[in-house]
């Protein structure tokens, strides 16, 4: 590349953001982030900012501003003119009919039309991040070292952490704080070497590993309604074609929380729905039977807990606590154990845990969402989303 030369898609203008001389661009880029971005004039900067923070920064970010109809594409203009901060493009995408999956095909067809070459003769890895995320600034620098660990490491997935102090009234200090346990739970206890999902927070490819999939499908990301979570999607296929993933416990990503109750039901019902698509489209196979076994699992155990719990309470309400050792050990076990598997989170989140209370009221929202995505998978259509 003999210097960046803007494409501006909206407009047909050509600039020229930075010389050769000014911003040393390698023939070769180390590391290119693509950003897709969809009315996200609240966060666009502060995950901007969080790149030129990086120890280890980008040579490029590309931000594509998907289907987009507030002032994020004029904030992350605002950022790239700066020139302290890494090279940056911001492509537009006004009509886009493939959602996010078709916002990143777009950056990385983008990047290869720019080099005139294939991607991993363009770049060593490439960084995928929402535009309400904000990574640690150690977190390219960390994932780098995972990729020379491994030649057959095709990616790190980000340990996915909630954003704090967005709360404004009790119940919502409740909703994103359990939120927060969850996503700190779920950080510590992934599989690491066999990930379900590389996060849409942030995600780090080696580069050769996207162009085995350009290679064998023609895209990346797969570019089709009922794609309703291309990362899943993205990440089972990168298995199929010999990839490993995994994830780092110290490439760390906060990213936004949902605010109310029905925002969260939405955004988990699309996770959970997208995922059991892509489990019934592939069956089961050695990349999927852990998922499908989770899946099954955990309506399981829930089914057993209510009923187990159920027939307690009958129990106790009929002939007291006569069987109270084992009700109280098993009590004890809902304290001890939850507040243990916390503990990193401080002791805020200990003694939340401790309550049982707390947590029983959202395992019941959150079995409302699995079961109801597990029916929607079955019996509807996907709905259109962007």
């Amino acid at each position: 590349m003999n210097g960046i030369e803007v494409v501006d898609a909206r407009r047909g203008e050509h600039r020229r953001r930075r010389s050769t001389s000014e911003a040393a661009t390698p023939r070769i880029l180390g590391t290119v982030a693509v950003i897709p971005a969809r009315n996200e004039e609240a966060g666009v900067l502060g995950s901007l900012n969080s790149l030129a923070r990086q120890t280890r920064r980008p040579d490029l970010i590309l931000v594509v501003v998907n289907n987009s109809t507030d002032r994020t594409e004029d904030y992350a203009r605002e950022f790239g003119e700066d020139p302290e901060t890494p090279l940056t493009v911001v492509l537009s995408l006004p009509e886009n009919p493939h959602k996010k999956a078709g916002a990143l095909n777009y950056g990385i067809d983008w990047l290869r039309e720019e080099a005139r070459g294939r991607l991993s003769d363009t770049v060593q890895h490439v960084l995928v991040m929402d535009a309400d995320t904000e990574l640690h600034p150690k977190f390219i620098e960390r994932a780098c070292n995972v990729l020379e660990q491994d030649p057959q490491i095709g990616g790190v997935s980000a340990s996915c952490l909630g954003l704090t102090g967005l709360w404004r009234n009790p119940w919502q200090r409740y909703l994103l704080g359990m939120q927060i346990i969850e996503y700190g739970r779920a950080a510590t206890t992934r599989f690491r070497r066999d990930v379900h999902t590389m996060s849409g927070a942030g995600s780090f490819y080696r580069s050769e590993a996207l162009q085995s999939v350009i290679d064998w499908r023609g895209e990346v990301f797969w570019e089709d309604h009922k794609n309703l979570v291309e990362d899943y999607e993205t990440t089972l296929t990168l298995k199929e074609c010999g990839w490993k993933v995994t994830a780092n416990e110290l490439c760390i990503a906060r990213t936004d929380l949902m605010p109310t109750l029905r925002q969260l039901i939405q955004q988990r019902q699309r996770w959970i729905r997208g995922t059991m698509d892509a489990l019934r489209d592939r069956g089961w196979t050695k990349h999927t039977w852990q998922s499908i076994l989770s899946i099954n699992l955990g309506m399981l155990g829930f089914i057993y807990l209510v009923g187990y719990g159920a027939v307690q309470v009958a129990s106790i309400a009929q002939n007291g606590f006569s069987q109270w050792p084992l009700f109280w050990l098993l009590i004890t076990f809902w304290v001890v154990y939850p507040a243990i598997c916390a503990r990193k989170m401080g002791w805020k989140a200990m003694l939340v845990e401790a309550l049982i209370l707390p947590e029983l009221l959202y395992s019941l929202v959150r079995a409302y969402w699995l079961t109801s995505s597990i029916l929607k998978s079955y019996v509807t259509r996907v709905s259109s989303w962007k």
